[in-house]
Order: structure tokens, then sequence, then C-alpha cells
């Protein structure tokens, strides 16, 4: 399947990277990780089980959370590839039981049966793929990602130097290897008399191409940004490499390509399963039906009151929200207007005892144009799980959408005053920046961390950390986050919707931005997740957000006036990524009967 946008969006260094090994983060991490019990030493130890058995197949993830051992690596595409994935899969899976049926620790009980589970849906999903679509793959952009988690601020300089290795054993220039383009080649056509197969999608293919000499271009410039000696040769071959591998594409992959972006059935739900998203789709949508007009009801009882005090002439959320975007804030002062609002929300959620926060600034910067090719939208880069020695995550701010016919690029949905205040408190705090802070510096397990992270987990608790602070925010912040509440309905909708056949995709885009207000480029972004990029990811925000709103219900049933939320969100990060089931059973379980014995 294709790689979490958590694993390849990767940072640049920026004036705010100092923070990135302050004293302060070292101490805080050491202390906790000196803290952690000791079934979390257990745990981990069986999970390197699964790691071992895994990452010689996706290096690059692997170092990107901070295993040792696989930086001057790349991903496997040899032959029988995804067979052998398989093999090592039961390997490790029948060690892992064997240890199941063994263990007697509750807690890690619970993370064996979480890495069983992530065998299991990685086996389904490998199988899946095999079945029904051809193996191609965006070469460049697997390339990019490869490097850019290497070379980047909060990759310590000792691993930064396995760059260059990484970087020749993708252009085949290593004693031994192949391009990786020619690897990636030989899947595709060495599959292709299977008619059965499903082609990669005409749209997913264009973009591509669009975007192969932006990732050329950001392959340089992040040598050149980290001074890597003797990367000239390896540079051109690879230059060269990927060109040859877009100039085949356009040949032989465009021509073939299917105009219809539907999945079969059986693979569109393994996409919901696989990032969480674990109700039937027709429920779901009718669900986000009722969220989107009651939200957009709400946005509309609110907009006069922002127009009242923003001096707007027009009282309907579509034209506030369109006056309120012509505040524009110039590029070269973003990062700083952001943290102007990142530093006033510490504060806030410290007044109003919304959750324990740690006691530095987050990082937050723009992203390259390379970067915004591979991940067009507002994301959190996390530090490394493993081996932090103070590494902070980074929340990263695209600028644009490359690509496509070059027609509205740019965004207007993230460079005005009104929007930082959600955007902030989603992918920095209380959202995604705390959440995995929280994890290294709370001593989580490897399983709940790498193992248990699907898109449920991680945007169901960034979703509501967004509720949690739009008391607290201005007028025209409190809209922009409606807003954004209404988007995650939209997709929850739109994304089964355009998977079932249900709509068509220039209904759904005029959904996105006649209602939603989104930018064109911000709509492409969206339509291009929801039917190519990550089929079902984009249900799993609102999915998370309500079954999070419907445990914290139960607990404030059950406690009643002992109901203490900053002690209900402490113990919500404390549980890492426990999926949705588990985590209601830590609560029902653990918290609730500790805080009526209070």
């Amino acid at each position: 399947m294709k790689p979490l946008v958590l694993a390849i969006a990767l940072s640049l260094a920026t004036p705010f990277a100092a923070f990135a090994h302050t004293d302060e983060a070292k101490a805080a991490t050491a202390a906790s990780q000196a803290a952690a019990p000791a079934w979390v030493a257990r745990s981990n130890a069986l999970a390197q089980i699964l790691i071992d058995a895994q990452a010689p197949f996706q290096p690059e993830s692997a170092g990107f959370f901070g295993i040792p051992g696989y930086d001057d690596q790349v991903a496997d595409f040899g032959p029988d590839n995804a067979a052998r994935y398989r093999t090592a899969m039961a390997g490790a899976r029948a060690k892992l039981q064997t240890q199941l049926e063994l263990e007697r620790d509750a807690n890690v009980r619970q993370d064996l049966q979480i890495l069983l589970k992530s065998i299991d849906e990685s086996v389904e999903g490998s199988t899946l793929e095999e079945c029904y679509l051809l193996p191609w793959t965006d070469a460049p952009e697997l390339v990019f990602s490869g490097i850019n988690g290497l070379l980047s601020a909060q990759t310590p300089p000792e691993r930064r130097a396995h760059a260059l290795a990484r970087l020749q054993r993708y252009a085949g220039l290593t004693e031994g290897s192949t391009p990786i383009t020619t690897l990636a080649r030989q899947r595709y056509e060495e599959r292709l008399s299977n008619p059965e197969l499903l082609q990669p999608t005409k749209l997913e293919v264009q973009r591509a191409l669009d975007s192969a000499d932006t990732y050329i271009a950001g392959i340089r410039e992040l040598f050149e940004e980290y001074k890597i000696e003797g990367a000239e040769p390896a540079l051109d071959a690879m230059a060269k490499e990927i060109t040859a591998y877009a100039d085949w594409t356009r040949r032989t992959v465009l021509p073939k390509a299917r105009e219809d972006t539907r999945l079969p059935p059986e693979l569109y739900a393994f996409g919901l399963k696989q990032y969480g998203t674990d109700v039937d789709p027709q429920l779901l949508m009718q669900r986000a039906q009722l969220a989107f007009m009651e939200i957009r009801a709400q946005m509309q009882q609110l907009a006069p009151l922002v127009a009242k005090e923003k001096g707007i002439a027009a009282t309907d959320y579509r034209g506030v929200i369109t006056a309120l975007k012509r505040d524009t804030i110039p590029n070269d002062e973003l990062e700083a207007s952001y943290r102007d609002v990142i530093d006033a929300i510490d504060p806030i959620i410290e007044r109003e005892n919304i959750v324990d926060v740690p006691q530095r600034q987050m990082q937050m910067r723009l992203g390259s144009e390379a970067e915004s090719a591979a991940s067009p939208a507002p994301h959190f880069r996390p530090a490394p799980l493993v081996g932090n020695t103070g590494q902070q995550g980074t929340f990263v701010l695209p600028l644009g959408n490359p690509g496509g016919d070059g027609a509205g690029d740019a965004y207007d949905d993230f460079n005005f005053d009104a929007v930082r205040w959600t955007l902030s408190a989603h992918e920095g705090r209380p959202g995604h920046e705390l959440q995995f802070t929280a994890m290294v510096e709370r001593g989580v397990s490897l399983a709940r961390s790498m193992f248990a992270f699907n898109s449920v987990n991680v945007e169901g608790w960034a979703l509501y950390a967004e509720a949690e602070l739009v008391p607290y925010e201005p007028l025209d912040g409190q809209l922009i986050a409606l807003q954004f509440r209404l988007l995650r309905a939209a997709r929850a909708m739109l994304d089964p919707m355009l998977n079932l056949g249900l709509i068509d995709r220039e209904r759904a885009g005029r959904v996105l931005t006649e209602e939603v207000m989104l930018s064109p480029a911000m709509a492409r972004q969206e339509l291009d997740r929801y039917t190519f990029n990550a089929p079902g990811q984009a249900t799993s925000y609102f999915y998370g957000y309500t079954r999070i709103l419907e445990l914290r219900m139960r607990t404030e049933l059950a406690l009643g006036e002992k109901f203490d939320r900053r002690a209900f969100n402490n113990f919500l990060l404390d549980q890492g990524l426990l999926p949705p089931d588990q985590l209601a059973e830590a609560v029902e379980t653990t918290f609730i009967p500790a805080q009526l014995r209070r």
C-alpha cells in the first residue's frame, strides 16, 4: 500500500531547528525513557521480531522512525518481492503467536495482539494488491522521500552521512545493485500480460509525470543544503534514471492508464479497514451527511457575528470566508505569523486545564516545492520514535499543490489570519505534535506507536484536539475551525461516494469549492486523496473524532462530577495509538475505576 503521509513528509532546516536538540528536550526524553515500566522493555524486545522481518523490505520507513542499521538501504523491488514479504511476515507471526501463548502480562499480551493484527493486515493488503492491481510505482517520489527522510534537521549528522550511500543504491551505482527505476519497471512489465489486473489511474500517472522534474530538483537541493560532498556523480545518474523512467511511463503506462478511479469493492473495504474505519461505508456516509448539515448551520449562525466584528458586508458564511481569505499573509511572514498563534495556544491549554504540554516551543516551517508535490496538504512530520535523543516533530505547511495543468496551484486556504488557530491546534498542540511528543516522552511501547498506528487513531485525536480549543479562539478563528470540521464531514461523505460510484469527480469538486469553500488547488488535493493517493484515509478524521466523543460522553456519564478533562485527555495520550475499541476498554477498565476511587 502507499506509504503513510507521516512517514514520507520530510523537512529542511528552519530558523527554529535549534529547538530540535535542546537540553530540555533531551532531559525530558531521557527521564521518561528511564521511568518507562518494565513491561514496555519486554514488549519492545518482542516488537523487534516484527521489525527485523519487515524493515529489509521498507528500510526508508524503518529509518525514518529511528530504527538503526537501515539508513543506507532502499526498498526491496526485487523479483517476487510481494511473495517474499508475505513469507517473512508468516515467520514473524509464528514466533509472536508462540510468545502470546506463553505471555502472562496483560499489557504485553495486548501489544502482542497489536503486532499480530498488524501482520495480518499487511499480508491481506499485499495479497489483495497482487490479485487486483498492476504494480506501477511513482519511483521518483519514492527516491525523493527516501532521501528527504535522511537529509533533515531532525536527523543526527552521523545518520545524514548515509544519504549518499542510499542515493548510490537508488541509482544502481553500488556494487551488486540495480537502479530502483529499473526494478520498478520490471515489476510492472512482468505482470502486464495479465489483462485482469487494473492499470494505475490516468490522473495519478499524470500527477507523477508532472512532478518528476520537481523531485530531481528537490533531491539536489537537499544535498546542497546539507553539504554532502561527492554526490554529483550519483545526483547526475539519478536524474538520468528519473528522466528515463518518466519517459517510459509517458510512453508505456500513461496510454494504458484507466480513466475510472474506482477500486474493486474488496480493495476499498480493505483500505477503510487499514486506515481504521471499521464501520459500514453506507452508515458512515449517513452520519457524515447529518454532521455536514449541522455544521453548515452552525457556520451560518456564526457568520453574521464574524461579519459584524470584522466589518464584512456579507453575512452568508461563504461570503464571510471569502472576505477573511483576503487578509492574506505574505509567504515570507507566514512562519512568524503562525508562531504568534502557536505561542498563544500553550497558555490557553494550561489555563483551561485541557491537557499537559511540554515546556518548550513546538516547531513549524513551510514546505519546499518538492515536499508539496509529495504531500500537498498541511502535515506533521514526527520525530524518531526509536533512539530519540530530544528531536522534536515539525508542523509543515505547504504553499501550493504543484502539478496538474499549472492553473490554480497556489492555496489561499492556509495563509490568512483566521485559519492559523485551528490548523496550529490540529498539526501542533494539542494535536499531532503533542500526541507524538507524548509517545516519545512517556515511554509508550513500539507496538502502540509504530504498529497500532492508523489514521483513525492519529487524526481522530487531532480533530478532537481542534475542538477542545475552539471555545477559546477569536470568532473568526471559530468560524474557520467549523469550516475545517465541515471538510472532515465532507471527506467522510465524498470518499465512499466516489469509490462506490455514487458521485462523480466534478460534482464532488463543487461541494468542496462551493460549500466547504476550498481553493481549486486544495480541492484537487482532496479529490486525488480520495481516488488514488489514499482511498479510504480521508474518512478517518470524522470517524476517529466521533469515536473519541462517544467515549468521552460515556466517561462523563460514568463519573459525573468526578470527571476531570485534563486527566481524561492525559490518559488518552498515555495509551499511545490504541485502536478505538482497545482505547475504550482501557478507559472503562482502568481510568474510570481509578477516578471513582479518588
